[in-house]
């Protein structure tokens, strides 16, 4: 029975982890504002290290179409505009010597469908994980002996309680994350 229980929790902190690969996904899809999240995975050369440019810098955001970015070391600036620049997240730094502004535009109703895109294709590649996590969980039921197929036929019905649960989870995520984008 231990063994059934562990198989049931592998599996549910496997899908967990899933939905919280979901949300910091999403987190990174911009909606129209500004947010720290935007540039969090930004990764500056930083004396030969590549370091996370919060390690490097004070990120904030002065107002909802703007991202500061001041280097406690005013010799990293050119290193984080260029690691900001490298990174592909379309945004054009404008350094002034102390600090570099990040201006948000605003979204178009194409890049706002765009974007729609990018997280329904990450909350289907979620509910991928998620069911994997749940076929991993059915082979290692296979593989127990002395157990009664009663008992493994039960834990088969609570794997796929989980999966349904957690495949809703990454529904709910998905619409709530496009009503936050096509919200003008």
């Amino acid at each position: 029975m231990e063994e059934l229980d562990l198989i049931l929790e592998s599996v549910k902190q496997d899908m967990d982890a899933a939905v919280k690969h979901l949300d910091h996904a999403f987190q990174r899809i911009r909606a129209g504002r500004a947010s720290t999240t935007m540039v969090q995975d930004v990764m500056v050369e930083y004396y030969g290290a590549l370091t996370p440019i919060n390690q490097v810098a004070n990120v904030s955001i002065p107002d909802a179409m703007t991202i500061s970015i001041q280097p406690w070391d005013a010799k990293a600036i050119n290193d984080i505009e260029k690691a900001i620049v490298n990174s592909n997240l379309g945004f054009a730094p404008s350094n002034n010597g102390i600090n570099i502004i990040l201006n948000v535009p605003p979204l178009t109703e194409e890049r706002r469908r765009d974007l729609a895109k990018q997280a329904k294709s990450e909350a289907e590649n979620t509910k991928i994980v998620v069911r994997n996590a749940r076929q991993d969980g059915l082979k290692e039921l296979k593989k127990l002996e002395g157990v009664s197929e009663d008992v493994i036929k039960g834990v088969e019905a609570d794997i796929q309680v989980l999966t349904d649960k957690y495949v809703k989870l990454c529904d709910e995520h998905l619409k709530a994350k496009e009503a936050d984008i096509m919200k003008v």
